[in-house]
């Protein structure tokens, strides 16, 4: 892929309304050239998708997933414009995939990583700082260091920030403007929840050597 300019990722931003990201991957992917960028937009289904990025998704569907051995159960909720598009095998599709994406990510708590409460963000600050290996590094290169790490950690947490699950060359945030932009109308993943076996419960710890040996002395 080749490198590209903040001036030409700008233009074909002003030129296609498709976000900073999506732009400076479109021209990567063309070597630079703008018509064949934006035509890869389009053909995305990205640039459509932004300009509706604005409008209020009302409606959608919950779906759910449960893994093989059912010990991991997801329900997830993913909004749309319209019932007739919820109901269609694009949006369905869509809401599966997300659903098995958040099955396959225990770490991932969050959609966006704007929804990262600031206390989380500022206690990962503080354990960063604290690491040995900042010890003695001025403090600009310490912050741009804590910095990357943070970013870095909150990607983690946040389900649009993920690989997706069937095409690692794409993240989930992606995926589900390639959907928007087939069906004509913005696509949002509003909230999810994972379900495992047996978590919260706290198992009894029997002493089968006491219980033994008080049966031996019956």
């Amino acid at each position: 892929m080749a490198d590209v300019s903040a001036k030409l990722v700008k233009e074909l931003r002003e030129k296609t309304g498709a976000g900073m990201m999506d732009c400076k991957k479109a021209l990567k992917e063309t070597s630079g050239e703008m018509d064949k960028a934006a035509e890869w937009l389009r053909q995305k289904g990205i640039a459509n998708a932004e300009k509706k990025s604005g409008r209020t998704a009302a409606e959608g569907s919950i779906g759910s997933y449960i893994h093989t051995g059912a010990r991991v159960g997801v329900l997830v909720e993913v909004n749309c414009e319209t019932d007739f598009v919820a109901r269609g095998e694009l949006f369905q599709g869509l809401l599966r995939d997300v659903a098995m994406q958040v099955a396959a990510c225990p770490n991932v708590e969050y959609v966006t990583t704007d929804e990262i409460p600031v206390e989380i963000v500022d206690k990962e600050k503080s354990i960063e700082m604290g690491r040995d290996d900042l010890a003695g590094k001025p403090d600009q290169m310490k912050t741009r260091i804590v910095e990357g790490r943070i970013g870095k950690r909150l990607k983690e947490l946040a389900l649009m920030e993920q690989p997706f699950i069937r095409d690692g060359s794409i993240t989930v945030a992606e995926l589900v403007k390639q959907v928007a932009g087939q069906i004509g109308e913005n696509v949002k993943v509003r909230r999810f929840t994972r379900y495992t076996l047996g978590e919260g419960i706290e198992l009894d710890k029997q002493d089968f050597a006491s219980e033994v040996a008080s049966m031996s002395s019956v």
